[in-house]
């Protein structure tokens, strides 16, 4: 029997209305993500009721899709401005008319670097990591350079008890330094580490709006600041192999496919995230192609 058109899987075939109704979205997997149809960002940047509708949603499903948004540099910007001021990047170069928009651009000329393609939360060496960020594709490779979400509060929801009960209370340091920094020569490292000193941070955090509790740790993360207790240390010995091998196990619960969402790429397609309670990870797996976005992120809050 030919029945390929039944067999044929259309996002927005399986659509629900938005709470307003006067959108339409698909939940893209269980754990989190949709993609909204029939909105542009642009009228975004402009409509009060629609942006509150957006920010509703965003908190709902963590990381938001549409496709076909042709819009400006600068409604892409007015969008991000509307949940907050935008943060430059001391490592990755900014638009020069539009502060706080940075250029991701890679093609055949840039220099080979590891700095996307692991999970990650954005910048949480800063004291106050990014509240989200908003990301437009310019350019993409015909195949290759899909991006992956992480919903780290199922994450930490999903956690054995005893490990909540072991991570309760712990802090864990964040570094530009070791990550951005790692391939640079010693003294621009270092000038690095002093203008942005590594910051200390929650292994588990509360998010600000929902209050969901949400695993914090990351590739940002080197160890942890107060493990060293007698509960958790018999001898000296104890620190270095028991620290990091629990900050290595829950670095790794990113990892797991039953947490994540992944995005395939289009040119003006659009994914903004809520990057306190999730991670992502670019994947680097188009080369020699060539992949352009472009990304505002929103400055946050100090995580608690």
């Amino acid at each position: 029997m030919n029945d390929t058109a039944q067999l044929t899987y259309s996002p927005e075939r399986h659509t629900i209305p938005s709470p307003s109704g006067s959108f339409r979205l698909a939940p893209m997997t269980c754990s989190l993500g949709a993609e909204l149809f029939d909105v542009n960002l642009g009228d975004a940047s402009r409509d009060d009721a629609l942006f509150a509708e957006l920010r509703e949603l965003l908190l709902e499903y963590k990381v938001l899709f549409l496709r076909d948004q042709d819009i400006s540099r600068a409604e892409h910007v007015a969008l991000a401005e509307r949940f907050g001021p935008l943060e430059d990047h001391p490592v990755a170069g900014s638009d020069p008319d539009h502060p706080g928009l940075v250029q991701i651009y890679k093609d055949l000329d840039s220099p080979a670097e590891h700095y996307e393609n692991a999970f990650h939360c954005d910048a949480t060496w800063r004291e106050n990591p990014p509240m989200g960020c908003v990301l437009r594709c310019v350019e993409t490779p015909p195949v290759g350079g899909d991006t992956i979400w992480v919903n780290m509060a199922e994450a930490y929801a999903k956690l054995p008890v005893a490990v909540k009960k072991q991570i309760d209370g712990l802090r864990a340091r964040h570094s530009i330094e070791a990550s951005f920094g790692a391939a640079q020569p010693t003294e621009q490292r270092h000038s690095l580490h002093q203008r942005f000193p590594d910051a200390e941070h929650p292994v588990v955090r509360t998010h600000p709006e929902t209050g969901e509790k949400i695993l914090f740790v990351n590739a940002f993360a080197t160890h942890f600041v107060n493990y060293h207790t007698p509960e958790n240390i018999r001898y000296g010995i104890d620190y270095a192999p028991g620290s990091s091998n629990l900050l290595n196990y829950l670095i790794s619960q990113a990892a797991i496919p039953e947490y994540q969402v992944r995005w395939r790429w289009t040119p003006n397609s659009v994914a903004i995230w809520d990057n306190r309670s999730t991670q992502h990870y670019a994947v680097q797996d188009y080369w020699p192609a060539v992949r352009k976005m472009e990304r505002a992120g929103i400055v946050g809050d100090r995580p608690f």
